[in-house]
């Protein structure tokens, strides 16, 4: 039991998990605000979102647990700058994983950003649609 507590601590304080999930939730927001602007909310989208959400965050558990097991840390692989701007001690498989899951939500939120045309910077948001229809075809003739 004493274990199972010290898990679920150390996944809870993880920063790594702690941004993945407030990102989740920003893209859900943003998701559902695109929904309602483009007057198309579909539930099998919705389902489909959520269930791969659900899933980074079971992985996120599974990849801890197998941290637990293995004792990986590639923390000695990532260039000096990259680690003094993340400020990790150890970077493990949920780390690694985990840091994936954020690009792939940090995109899908900049997505919806555009996509609901929200008042940002005009010369920021130009330079974020170009890098986005490099990377996805969701924005073809979508924004301005």
């Amino acid at each position: 039991m004493l274990f199972f507590c010290d898990f679920i601590q150390n996944i809870a304080n993880n920063p790594v998990t702690k941004l993945l999930v407030i990102l989740l939730l920003l893209d859900v927001f943003l998701g559902s605000l695109r929904a309602i602007k483009e007057h198309k909310w579909n539930s099998t989208v919705g389902i489909n979102g959520l269930l791969r959400k659900a899933g980074m965050l079971g992985s996120i558990v599974f990849l801890a647990l197998a941290d637990t097991v293995i004792n990986l840390n590639i923390l000695g692989f990532v260039p000096e700058n990259i680690l003094q701007a993340i400020s990790l001690q150890r970077i493990g498989l949920c780390e690694m994983f985990g840091l994936m899951f954020i690009l792939y939500e940090s995109t899908s939120i900049l997505k919806n950003m555009a996509l609901c045309e929200l008042p940002i910077n005009k010369k920021f948001n130009k330079k974020i649609q170009e890098l986005l229809k490099k990377m996805t075809s969701e924005l073809d003739g979508k924004t301005k």
